[in-house]
Parts: structure tokens; sequence; C-alpha cells
């Protein structure tokens, strides 16, 4: 199996709910917008489709519910972007969990949940970088004094 991911797919529990958060509350433009279900170009080769939840628990055969273990996080240029998206965020209906501040890992971040509360984190973070070819390159940014 090949080291890659082509597709995230989130179960919301209103398609018309999160269809508005993500394309018209966070100026996201859809890549194929169904009744059933919409995608979202996201990156190189990679799309976030919103399913519903009740949808996607059939489909897999296995009872969804609604939040995640988990966080998608995107990778901004400044910290007064990271304010920004999510000034946006919470405009749009989001539930900001963290105010964007300095993070322990030298960047600077903060965390909202989208309507069905999958967690998302906007972040700054200086080590990071991505190639023209997509390859990611991390590295370790000094920490804020005090901190670890």
């Amino acid at each position: 199996m090949n080291q890659q991911v082509n597709l995230v797919t989130l179960g919301v529990e209103d398609l018309e709910v999160s269809r508005r958060f993500y394309s018209h509350g966070l100026g996201w433009t859809p890549l194929l917008d169904m009744k059933e279900i919409v995608f979202y170009q996201i990156g190189s080769g990679l799309a976030l489709a919103l399913f519903p939840l009740a949808d996607f628990g059939t489909d897999t055969g296995h009872p969804a519910t609604a939040g995640t273990p988990f966080t998608l996080a995107q990778n901004l240029d400044s910290p007064a972007e990271v304010d920004k998206a999510v000034q946006r965020a919470r405009a749009a209906g989001a539930t900001v969990l963290k105010e964007p501040q300095r993070a322990a890992f030298g960047g600077y971040h903060g965390y909202f949940a989208d309507p069905d509360g999958h967690r998302w984190e906007v972040c700054h973070n200086p080590g990071w970088s991505v190639a023209d070819d997509g390859t990611v390159t991390l590295a370790a940014v000094d920490a804020p004094d005090g901190e670890d």
C-alpha cells in the first residue's frame, strides 16, 4: 500500500449546515457538489468530502457518531493569517476551542470545531515547508521562552 492519503471524508449530521459552513462561511470552492455529498480540493492530490453521518454509517457497515478523535490542520503563512482564519471560522458558526496564541512548538496556533465537532487546527509553523514536488519538510522550531 502506498504511503499517501487522497481523500478524507467527514461524516456530518446535517449536510446543508456543513456545506454552508465550508462553502460560504470559510469561502471554500467545491470540487464537486452533489445533493448527497460535497467534495473540496484541499491539496495536491488531496480532497475533503462531507457525507451525511447516517449514510456514512451505512456505507462503512458500522454506526458512525459525530465528532472526531483527531484534528485536521492547516499551516498558514503568518500569525495574522491564523487570527483571520479563526475569526472567519467563528463568524461562520465554528466553536473556537483555543484562541490563537504562541504554541509550545515555537509557532502560533488556534483550534476550532466545525458544526459537527470536527476539530481544526490553524497554525503558523515556521519549521513547515512544502517543496514544489509536494514533499513536506518539518524542522524543529525553538519553543517560546520558559516552555519546552
